[in-house]
């Protein structure tokens, strides 16, 4: 929290002196910040307390064991069913690395861990909805999903080579018969409807004010730069067919803005940035950013995590880069 606090306070900081560069009155620039962020942020809680309302209840009813025997072991089939694996659990990120974890202990394959870490907080129906609300029915929405899923079943497949688990995960991600901690070797608890509920609603209450903070910072800065940097200076940064993929891809690791509202942030963008730098925000973002890796730290070995985090850049970056070079049609 004293972070978030100090990163309000630069940021506020850096609007006064921009305001001051430009020679406007600080007042008028103030109220069209607070008339775009208010836009920005109202248009995306519903869908953050939506989704962490569904993450609440996801992470109470929904057992692993339900699961873990329908998943295939082979490499392809596994990474393709981590995927689909997705579309099941209205989770953001930050929902799918405890399931993944309680998931890999149970013996789920690496492969498909991986391929549902990464396209589960994208390809699932609350993401669907926003990136539509957002964006609409066009080429941007099919693109996301349809490079996410790409992507996340590449990496789940390139994960599977290691044939040795223990390599890639921490002990307390590993089924015990391959040493894994017996730390999360624990039954599926039994309670009451009434105190499942309770639990459920506890966790999505916890979950929207931890997110709603990187909602707040990442309005704001949507807002900030639509208000107070001139339009001349966005416009050459993010007509770059590889500056403007670098600049929003540094955007969606800082930022943390969680899946289910990032289309609004992104949005914001749309209009300066070109088309393939935005897609790689959307697609990169909810795979990785810094409370994502801060996450994966608690499963994969470093070596693990350097794959899963470096897979997924390349791949992003070479298929949005292509799409700035390639004519619009």
């Amino acid at each position: 929290m004293p972070r978030f606090a100090l990163g309000l306070a630069l940021g506020l900081a850096l609007m006064v002196w921009l305001a001051g560069l430009r020679g406007a009155k600080l007042g008028d620039q103030l109220s069209a910040f607070s008339t775009v962020f208010l836009g920005i942020f109202i248009e995306a809680a519903p869908f953050l307390l939506l989704g962490t309302l569904a993450s609440g209840l996801v992470e109470v009813f929904a057992s692993p064991d339900l699961l873990r025997h329908r998943i295939p072991s082979g490499a392809l089939g596994g990474a393709l069913a981590g995927t689909a694996l997705g579309f099941l659990f209205p989770v953001c990120e930050c929902g799918t690395v405890p399931l993944a974890r309680r998931l890999f202990r149970k013996g789920l394959p690496v492969s498909a861990g991986v391929a549902f870490l990464l396209a589960a907080p994208v390809v699932n129906p609350i993401v669907l909805a926003s990136t539509a609300a957002a964006f609409g029915f066009g080429s941007l929405l099919v693109w996301r999903f349809a490079l996410t899923v790409v992507i996340a079943s590449v990496t789940g497949l390139i994960f599977s080579v290691e044939t040795r688990p223990q390599r890639l995960l921490r002990p307390s991600a590993l089924p015990t018969l391959q040493g894994g901690s017996q730390a999360l070797a624990t039954a599926w608890p039994r309670r009451t409807w009434a105190q499942d509920l309770n639990r459920a609603l506890l966790v999505a209450g916890d979950e929207f004010f931890e997110m709603g903070r990187y909602l707040v910072l990442g309005s704001g800065l949507a807002a900030a730069m639509q208000t107070f940097i001139p339009q001349s200076r966005l416009l050459a940064l993010g007509s770059g067919p590889l500056l403007s993929v670098l600049v929003m891809l540094g955007l969606a690791v800082l930022l943390s803005v969680c899946s289910t509202v990032d289309s609004f942030v992104a949005l914001a963008f749309l209009g300066t940035f070109s088309p393939g730098s935005v897609l790689a925000f959307l697609v990169y973002g909810p795979m990785v950013d810094l409370k994502s890796i801060l996450m994966f730290r608690q499963v994969f070995k470093r070596r693990g995590l350097l794959y899963l985090v470096l897979i997924p850049l390349v791949l992003t970056i070479a298929v949005t880069v292509t799409m700035n070079l390639l004519p619009t049609p």
